[in-house]
């Protein structure tokens, strides 16, 4: 007898349903451009990578550290720290967008569809961290002392971009409902990284800089919840608060996610007003860009570094800073969200879907091991830019994305075959009305 009986009070809830026509085309939007980004970004990394390995590396370095700015706020910044700082602020924008899209209008409104990607991002964050501690701590005879645990976070983050970069090469038709919990999983694992900076990566915090912040912070929020659009108003205010949460000492991308937070998601519902809200309108504006240049900038000044040849990788691969995060990303992300994502199946009301195999969320999982973009900053912020432990870090979070893509090729291409068939009976529409009949048997029994 099952230990939880059905009754109509308890309706099962199916994990990784089919979700609306509407959603599954913006997914679709997002997936289409953050999957162009993830290319670029592979292509910054591999360019970096090779420069900085090259006979002309002394020119990337001399590159990457020239100053520029304004040096009493805090700004005559080198342009490495201009990409991580400034650039990337832009993407945590987009992650502020998109995070607050979710919980007001998308899949983690209703708590009883958020509460597996929710907790399965969560299990994805605290068993890599684990792992990481695990190692350093010297539990396998490995521990570098206290410095080393300041890395706890780095294998924590999932790269949406890379990963869907990833799906884009091994041209697999995974289901939408899929490549959906994906996307919330990330943004839910974004949320996460935020507050990790927030709280655990800033340091020497100045409260006069940080309530100066909050004047153009509330300048802005006032415009844009009275829909205004005008980008000579908005930029200012934006730049003003950015700089001054970068002169607090609470790191600037935070400013991102803050002005993201405050922009409407809903239409007002005025005469002559855009049907969508004024969020969706900046994220298809700003989206290309983040994912177009300001990530692969970022990463193109940040994945730089000298291996020094086989002596260089095997100093790598013997701190255990390097072990930690491989083993972190690789084993910890997937027993994490899979491991979780089966115990609430097992225990709640949550079921798998019946088109679905859990070798499907095996793979999903294997494949949220690939994690970059915040990794990187992380490992800046926890090592400092001239740390050994740094450059050690960056080779085993490439090392380590690298052997959770392949792995994760491996599971998804074995099932590309079967859902390819399964993606051309979806995308029927018989009556020609412009929505596959699948969607319309959804929604005709919602």
């Amino acid at each position: 007898m099952s230990p939880h009986p059905i009754s109509p009070q308890s309706p099962v809830r199916k994990v990784f349903a089919r979700a609306s026509f509407p959603e599954y085309q913006r997914v679709l939007a997002i997936l289409r451009t953050e999957t162009v980004g993830g290319a670029l970004l592979l292509f910054a990394t591999v360019a970096a990578l090779l420069w900085a390995n090259s006979p002309w590396a002394s020119g990337y370095f001399a590159l990457r550290d020239v100053k520029l700015g304004y040096a009493p706020w805090h700004l005559e910044l080198s342009i490495g720290h201009w990409a991580s700082d400034g650039l990337l602020a832009v993407f945590f924008f987009i992650a502020g967008l998109e995070l607050k899209r979710e919980f007001v209008s998308g899949e983690l409104r209703n708590p009883a569809k958020a509460v597996v990607p929710v907790a399965a991002a969560v299990g994805g964050v605290a068993l890599p961290a684990v792992i990481y501690v695990l190692f350093n701590l010297g539990l396998f005879n490995l521990g570098s002392g206290a410095e080393s645990l300041k890395g706890w976070a780095i294998p924590t983050a999932t790269d949406i971009a890379f990963a869907l970069a990833v799906l884009a090469v091994i041209n697999t038709h995974l289901p939408a409902a899929l490549r959906t919990f994906l996307l919330t999983l990330a943004v839910v694992d974004d949320l996460i990284a935020i507050g990790i900076i927030a709280f655990f990566y800033s340091s020497g915090l100045q409260p006069l800089m940080l309530l100066a912040a909050l004047l153009p912070l509330a300048a802005f929020t006032f415009l844009v919840q009275k829909r205004i659009r005008s980008w000579y108003l908005l930029l200012p205010l934006a730049a003003a608060t950015w700089a001054f949460v970068h002169a607090s000492g609470i790191h600037a991308t935070v400013a991102g996610v803050l002005l993201g937070f405050a922009v409407p998601v809903l239409s007002s519902g005025r005469k002559g007003e855009p049907e969508h809200g004024l969020a969706e309108s900046f994220e298809h504006r700003l989206r290309p860009f983040s994912a177009g240049f300001a990530v692969p900038v970022f990463a193109f000044f940040t994945a730089g570094v000298a291996l020094g040849g086989g002596q260089g990788l095997a100093a790598a691969f013997t701190d255990p800073v390097a072990l930690g995060i491989v083993a972190a990303l690789v084993a910890g992300k997937t027993l994490g969200i899979f491991g979780t994502t089966f115990i609430l199946t097992k225990s709640t009301r949550a079921r798998l879907d019946s088109s679905l195999a859990w070798i499907d969320v095996a793979g999903l999982a294997l494949l949220a091991g690939v994690g970059f973009t915040v990794s990187l900053l992380i490992a800046e912020l926890s090592f400092g830019t001239a740390s050994a432990h740094n450059d050690h870090a960056k080779v085993a979070i490439l090392a380590g994305s690298l052997c959770a893509a392949l792995l994760a090729a491996v599971v998804l291409r074995a099932r590309n075959r079967h859902y390819r068939k399964v993606e051309l009976e979806e995308q029927r529409d018989d009556d020609g009305d412009g929505v596959p009949d699948v969607f319309a048997a959804t929604e005709g029994r919602a």
